[in-house]
């Protein structure tokens, strides 16, 4: 293992910085810009078992700090992720890829999941039980342990691969939810996705977004999201992977010392495509400013008193 390595539920990764679903769409956008196999892996857009046009525009508000959005899973379904974008996607990029998969129903997530199971590139599947963009799925399986929990068991029974579950912060005790998942079977734990958030335009009086609220996302909900990976780490005994306003290699080891084994980069993306890039090079001097030798050393390692 490197300076950098990480393990991620059995699978080595070079780094453990992840672009984060939805803000990466199947790679091959970014790879225009930059050979993106210098990271760790990235989790592809939100995939549902039908294809979705998404929510009514205006979908963004930007917000100080941050952003809201309500795009609410628009992706083509995934016969054609599997038939369309994946190929696409392995001209590109040539290590295990993280499969984000969003559902309607315990049914959904089974069969989206099953499908993307049989996929030799992809090496884990996040399972989104926390989309707040969405009306009737999504948030509403997160906010429950039973039913967070259902779908773990349903996923964890027809797929061989490591299940990463997503949790939602729109709830009143994460640890409890992420209990749930883990004593289901998940592999690992993912979070946070976004808050609920919203902005109304002053000379209309109506809110921005169509959908009225979105998720709130950016540098402002840093420290919730840290706050929240801190405490799930040390409730479960699998990995936990974190994310919410995530923008600088520095944030990468507070993440990893509140406990999590990889660390995801969302909106930072979409106001800065180089965004990961930067944060995977900026790494090894961050390291060595804080006398870090390897960073699999350091999960977990915050201190107190």
């Amino acid at each position: 293992m490197g300076k950098l390595s990480v393990n991620l539920c059995g699978i080595k990764l070079d780094n453990p910085v992840i672009p984060a679903s939805g803000t990466f769409g199947y790679g091959y956008e970014f790879a225009e810009l930059y050979d993106i196999n210098c990271l760790g892996t990235f989790s592809f857009k939100g995939t549902t078992r039908d294809p979705r046009f998404g929510n009514p525009t205006p979908r963004i508000a930007e917000c100080t700090a941050g952003m809201i959005n309500a795009v609410g899973l628009q992706n083509p379904g995934v016969d054609k992720v599997i038939g369309e974008e994946l190929p696409k996607l392995k001209q590109c990029f040539h290590k295990p890829v993280m499969a984000n998969v969003s559902g309607f129903s315990v049914e959904d997530y089974a069969y989206t999941c099953e499908k993307l199971d049989k996929e030799e590139q992809v090496g884990w599947l996040e399972v989104n039980v926390s989309c707040p963009n969405v009306h009737g799925g999504g948030m509403s399986f997160g906010t429950d342990p039973k039913a967070a929990a259902e779908v773990t068991r349903a996923v964890k029974a027809v797929t061989t691969k490591p299940v990463i579950v997503k949790l939602s912060p729109n709830v009143t005790d994460i640890v409890t939810i992420a209990q749930a998942c883990a004593d289901a079977g998940a592999d690992g734990i993912s979070l946070i996705n976004t808050l609920l958030g919203m902005r109304i335009d002053l000379r209309t009086r109506k809110p921005i977004i169509a959908n009225t609220m979105g998720g709130f996302s950016g540098p402002a909900i840093f420290p919730v999201a840290l706050r929240m990976v801190y405490q799930v780490a040390k409730a479960v005994d699998i990995p936990v992977v974190g994310m919410g306003g995530v923008s600088t290699a520095e944030d990468v080891i507070e993440m990893m010392l509140a406990g999590a084994t990889a660390v995801e980069v969302g909106a930072a993306n979409l106001v800065d495509p180089y965004a990961s890039k930067k944060i995977v090079e900026d790494l090894p001097a961050v390291i060595e400013r804080y006398g870090i030798k390897n960073l699999s050393e350091i999960i977990g390692g915050v201190k107190h008193g």
